[in-house]
């Protein structure tokens, strides 16, 4: 408003002179002069674009040379090719990204904890403009280069994270892309992205039944929990038999509550049935020294007498009637009824066996794709979506996340450009 004020009144003082000195000379310069006054402020106001789009997209002011460049570009129409620009700053990675990646990787959605194999999965697969869908389903991981003098990735440890931490590596530079299957120890075929990495399985398949591993990839990748998911008119028959249908003897209970997410995650969560987390409980309460592990073909679980990791027959005589998890194939009973409103892609079949093949159903849902533009609007944005034009923004957004093969870099180019006005 100042600035405007400024030129309106700069504009008043010429116009005064040229009608009180009535010279050919004195017009030519006014002429010369308003236009050059316009041209400033246009300057003017792309650098203060230019200065507010690197600061949404990166937390950190940006060096001259970057903020002119990016002024250029957002005066030749390419504000795209100017959000691209700011991304270069390391800071985008080491911190924008990292903050944004990292409460996936905790039960306590904690934005502080340390880098780790999820999280620098997910910087990883940003900065080098994978098909994000890859992240809940590849055969993939990123680890510190070699050049680095870093401990080794260890299945059993954080150690590598914490020392890239440690040294304030460049995570811009600092990563390259390996196979999870080369350094953690599991198939390539049982590999399914983030969902297998050490720090899913330390926080969401510590102990319990696995169904913590569903929940938080509902959260986090697909922006919902089981509660708005309720649906109690889906088959009841995959329920285990660890949940009572009469809890307190009151038999209501169980269909008009437990059923309704039951029905829907027990038939989901089979997926991850050969998965678990071992560690020593007596020297390692916490299970910070503990590792991912996997029943692979010919493993038997003594528990169980199969393939199936025992923690899926826990409190087995709650319901002795209900379902004995015989194996990892799961099915998506959520593909009719209410929750077809998370958009399953119609090209699956809605059922499979093991990990990866249930990342693949989730991140072909309409849902995962909404769910990354809506948590980069808020990580750019600095708010959730308020209004239609907000809504509008997501919805477009999210359309063209799709037809640009799933980039996420794309997704903040263009939200970096819808907030950066505010």
């Amino acid at each position: 408003m100042k600035q405007r004020l400024r030129t309106v009144k700069s504009l008043s003082l010429l116009s005064y002179y040229g009608k009180t000195m009535h010279s050919k000379a004195f017009r030519s310069v006014l002429v010369l002069g308003v236009f050059g006054l316009f041209s400033i402020n246009a300057v003017a106001a792309s650098l203060e674009q230019a200065k507010q789009l690197h600061d949404r997209i990166t937390g950190v002011p940006a060096s001259e040379t970057t903020l002119q460049n990016m002024a250029a570009l957002l005066d030749d129409g390419k504000p795209i090719d100017a959000a691209y620009l700011a991304m270069e700053t390391p800071a985008f990675y080491s911190t924008t990204l990292k903050l944004f990646a990292t409460p996936w990787t905790n039960i306590d959605q904690d934005i502080f904890a340390p880098l780790n194999d999820y999280s620098a999965t997910v910087i990883g697969a940003v900065r080098d403009d994978v098909d994000f869908r890859d992240i809940l389903q590849a055969d993939m991981v990123y680890v510190g280069k070699n050049s680095l003098n870093l401990p080794g990735y260890n299945r059993n440890n954080n150690d590598h994270y914490q020392a890239l931490e440690d040294q304030f590596i460049d995570l811009k530079d600092g990563l390259e892309r390996t196979t999870q299957s080369s350094v953690n120890g599991l198939p390539a075929d049982a590999t399914a992205g983030v969902l297998t990495s050490r720090a899913a399985a330390k926080e969401f398949f510590y102990l319990g039944t696995n169904r913590a591993m569903f929940r938080f990839t509902l959260m986090n990748h697909l922006c919902t929990d089981l509660e708005p998911l309720k649906d109690n008119t889906r088959p009841t028959d995959r329920i285990r038999q660890d949940v009572s249908r009469s809890p307190g003897g009151d038999s209501r209970l169980f269909i008009n509550n437990c059923s309704s997410c039951h029905s829907g995650m027990d038939p989901l969560a089979q997926a991850f049935a050969y998965y678990e987390y071992e560690f020593n409980r007596d020297q390692d309460p916490t299970g910070e020294a503990g590792a991912i592990a996997y029943n692979t073909s010919g493993q038997t679980d003594l528990a169980t007498g199969t393939r199936v990791q025992g923690k899926y027959h826990i409190n087995s005589t709650s319901f002795p009637f209900g379902y004995a998890t015989p194996n990892d194939k799961w099915n998506n009973y959520w593909r009719e009824g209410p929750n077809q409103k998370l958009g399953w892609d119609n090209s699956l079949s809605g059922q499979g066996s093991g990990a990866k093949s249930l990342g693949q159903e989730l991140a072909n849902s309409n849902a995962f794709a909404q769910c990354q533009v809506k948590k980069v609007f808020k990580t750019v944005c600095l708010r959730d979506a308020e209004s239609q034009a907000d809504i509008a923004q997501i919805s477009a957004t999210t359309a063209s996340f799709k037809q640009n093969s799933y980039q996420l870099k794309r997704v903040f180019a263009e939200v970096g450009n819808y907030c950066m006005g505010e």
